[in-house]
């Protein structure tokens, strides 16, 4: 099997197996980030570029180093390849170049946003953004429009990962929407505004990175920070029925697919699981999810701990977002 080193790190790997996937093999703070790379996904990746590698040498064969940097996510690892990462001044300004780059024409919403706190290019802009842009032109806009009864789509947050377009081509029985125009002018295809209604759509909302892509039936219920996300699952005709149940008090705010340590879907789940099953007694409860050390939910758990709030048992559920915000402060900053 051939053998790479990564940032010093060797490791064997399949044939055919990518720079991206045999970093992810040794695991750690190594592995190149990715926003379009889906590995569920067939023929994502090569678009954004944020996982750009050096190759220091291409193999034993071959041992000229690659003059360009790479996109690790596509590129294929040979016997002997050396590549730097972590390790690579060439690499950590490239991409914070295309860091800079994809928060060009995003717009400065996180506050009202439903994905902060659990969002790629969240997480990527604090690793990787610049204090100050550079960018003096105005930003696009673009009106949101309803992709669905149950999705909206904003347009203005999109990155063009197109990872949405491969949910429609691969996990639907026709295609149902795409990017049109070039540039730019690039957008997610809004003449079929109201198509969008298969059964798997939903499917589009957890491949999303940003926040273009958002469940109509959970926008401002509530921040992510304050559910307490718990593994379900139910015995369902159209899919696996394996789910995470975003729950407040006895309330399940929002159902979503179980996700692995970089976001990605383990299993794709249906609408009916989704949207219709908001019920706690729907459901067979596994046990509590486990998320990364860093992320916000598990942050904020450990501040509730730290400085406990009393709820009353009839307001409990009728906080509104600025209420939450407000009880959020008062427990970090307690007077």
């Amino acid at each position: 099997m051939p053998k790479v080193t990564i940032d010093g790190t060797p490791v064997e790997v399949e044939p055919g197996t990518t720079i991206l996937n045999a970093a992810r093999q040794i695991g750690g703070d190594l592995v190149p980030p990715a926003m379009c790379y889906y590995s569920k996904l067939q023929g994502s990746g090569g678009k954004c570029r944020v996982c750009l590698v050096e190759v220091s040498k291409g193999s034993d064969a071959n041992p000229t180093p690659m003059p360009k940097l790479v996109a690790s996510c596509c590129t294929q690892v040979m016997d002997g390849m050396e590549v730097k990462n972590l390790t690579s001044p060439r690499v950590i300004d490239a991409r914070n170049g295309v860091v800079e780059f994809l928060l060009m024409n995003h717009p400065l919403d996180c506050p009202i946003c439903d994905q902060a706190g659990e969002c790629d290019l969240q997480n990527l802009g604090f690793k990787h953004g610049k204090e100050a842009t550079r960018y003096k032109e105005d930003r696009r806009e673009f009106e949101k429009i309803d992709i669905g009864d149950k999705i909206q789509l904003h347009m203005t947050r999109c990155i063009l990962c197109y990872r949405c377009t491969y949910v429609a081509d691969q996990l639907t029985p026709g295609r149902c929407h795409g990017i049109i125009n070039r540039g730019d002018h690039a957008e997610i295809s809004t003449y079929i505004q109201n198509s969008v209604d298969n059964e798997f759509s939903g499917n589009m909302i957890d491949v999303c990175p940003v926040g273009a892509l958002t469940d109509k039936t959970f926008r401002f219920s509530s921040r992510v920070w304050f559910t307490k996300p718990i593994d379900a699952h139910r015995d369902c005709d159209k899919c696996c029925g394996k789910v995470t149940l975003y729950t407040f008090g006895n309330d399940v705010l929002r159902v979503s697919a179980r996700k692995d340590e970089y976001n990605e879907v383990e299993e794709f789940i249906c609408n009916t699981c989704r949207f219709e099953k908001k019920d706690k007694a729907a459901w067979i409860i596994d046990g509590p999810r486990k998320f990364a050390k860093y992320s916000v939910i598990n942050q904020n758990n450990y501040t509730q701990k730290l400085q406990p709030v009393e709820f009353d048992t009839d307001d409990k559920f009728l906080l509104t977002g600025r209420e939450q915000d407000r009880i959020s402060l008062s427990m970090v900053n307690p007077k």
